[in-house]
Formats: C-alpha cells, structure tokens, sequence
C-alpha cells in the first residue's frame, strides 16, 4: 500500500505540479520525474529549482533522488514545470519504476504516463 506522500507525489507527477516540502531539514521547490522503488523503499527522481541543499543547489537547480518517507510538510502547488536541459544520462535513484513524467520512457513504467488516468493524459506525438 503506498504511503500519502507517496499517491500525493503521484498525483502531482499526473498533474504536472510542483511539490513543496521538507527534506534533509531543508525547504525544497521540486518538480517530480519518476516515482517508484528500490530496496522496498519509496523514491523519487525530482527536479529541484529552488530552496535549499546540504551541497547547495547550482543555479537553474539539479535533479536529485529523494527517499518519500524522509520528506515532511508536502504539499503541491501550481507553477511552471521544470525538468532541467539535459536528460542523456540514465537514472540510478529508482529501480522499480512506477510512474515516469517521460511518456516515452525507456524505463518501463507499471503505469505508463498515457494511461494512468484513463486517457485523461494523452501522449504528446
């Protein structure tokens, strides 16, 4: 059974939204990539564009892996999606892919992103 934060994040991965929240005692503005498992445990590939880090954030911000049951204080919100320029290097945050915001994706999502909500998405062409 998926934890709250974890639908929440699902939902916001649906309805392109931002997710604000808690994370390593640090306010974080993320836009999730990909939602899934690894070792058991609830991931999440986002895209962070604002807040702040224990590295620190360069400027444009970066994506970064988030364990779901470490985030507090989620919530989503309206704004413009970001997803960063450069998506050529394969992703090691999520082994079990769930959810992919990429409707091509080459990681074999359980729920491809044209049919999580029955068709209420569609696939860009």
């Amino acid at each position: 059974m998926p934890s709250p934060t974890y639908r929440l994040i699902m939902q916001a991965i649906l309805t392109r939204q931002q997710i604000l929240c808690i994370y390593g005692g640090f306010a974080r503005a993320i836009c999730p990539i990909i939602l899934g498992h690894t070792a058991g445990r609830e991931r999440v590939l986002a895209f962070q564009f604002a807040g702040g880090a224990s590295s620190g954030l360069p400027p444009g911000g970066q994506c970064k892996c988030f364990d779901v049951a470490d985030m507090s204080e989620v919530e989503l919100r309206q704004g413009r999606w970001h997803s960063g320029r450069s998506h050529r290097r394969p992703q090691y945050c999520v082994a079990e892919v769930e959810l992919d915001v990429n409707p091509d994706s080459p990681y074999e999502p359980k729920r491809p992103i044209a049919t999580a909500q029955r068709g209420k998405l569609r696939r860009k062409r």
